[in-house]
């Protein structure tokens, strides 16, 4: 059976209390979750993320690094200090960054690679915007910012990485694609990776992710995984989310 990666990403949210609180409640639920869990976390959460989850089932990350190694960038972090306190992974290029921070294609590939150097595992995101969509668009913009990271790199190296897809116009809006609109966006995702390497990445689906619609979700053929917002900052839900995810793998081996 093929567990079904779920990444949280906390963005600028949670507590200590939080992440104790999470951790806790993934340790009644025991091992038999049947799903990857990963949290993207704050940085001032890291040392806290080592000590509660070095033994555990869950991983942890950042939301985003610098593509450089090191240097004069104050404020910054880089990948090999997410590497060195026990994170295993990354996002670049969420659409927060693209839009409030001006990422471009290119920032987000030398993100990408700096990760790859740190064996950090990046969690790409591509996504459309609402007028990319209303102009039947959204296969050109996802296509082109996954094929900027992708171009130059190596098949070995192209197989460590995840891809996520989240419409700008469903992350935190209440709205949401499908499960259909989903699949259509992540098989052609696919096929594109697929003519670079012989073993596709993981492609998640990212944009008001909920228990109630993750089932849903995860029983199309090229939906992976998914990407968390909110919903992750809620313990029962988010323990609730990541059963759910689980039982329809159960279900998805046994069809």
């Amino acid at each position: 059976m093929k567990q079904p990666l779920i990444v949280a990403n906390w963005k600028m949210n949670g507590s200590e209390l939080l992440l104790r609180d999470l951790v806790r409640a993934f340790e009644h639920q025991g091992p038999d979750l049947a799903a990857q869990v990963v949290l993207t976390l704050p940085a001032p959460f890291f040392s806290l993320a080592r000590a509660l989850l070095e033994s555990g089932e869950i991983s942890w990350g950042g939301q985003n690094i610098h593509w450089q190694d090191e240097g004069a960038f104050t404020g910054e972090i880089s990948a090999p200090m997410i590497a060195a306190m026990g994170g295993t992974h990354c996002i670049v290029g969420h659409s927060e960054r693209r839009q409030g921070w001006a990422e471009t294609d290119q920032v987000v590939a030398s993100k990408a690679q700096a990760c790859l150097r740190a064996d950090i595992t990046p969690i790409v995101c591509v996504g459309e915007r609402l007028e990319e969509r209303q102009q039947d668009k959204t296969m050109e913009v996802v296509k082109r910012q996954l094929e900027a990271v992708i171009t130059n790199l190596a098949p070995a190296l192209l197989e460590k990485i995840v891809v996520a897809y989240e419409p700008v116009w469903a992350i935190g809006t209440g709205q949401e694609a499908t499960p259909e609109m989903a699949q259509e966006v992540h098989s052609s995702l696919k096929k594109l990776l697929g003519t670079q390497c012989l073993q596709s990445p993981p492609v998640l689906y990212g944009g008001s992710v909920k228990a109630d619609n993750v089932a849903a979700l995860l029983a199309m053929d090229d939906v992976d995984g998914v990407l968390v917002g909110g919903a992750s900052l809620v313990t029962e839900e988010f323990v609730r989310l990541c059963a759910y995810a689980g039982e329809q793998a159960k279900n998805n081996s046994n069809g």
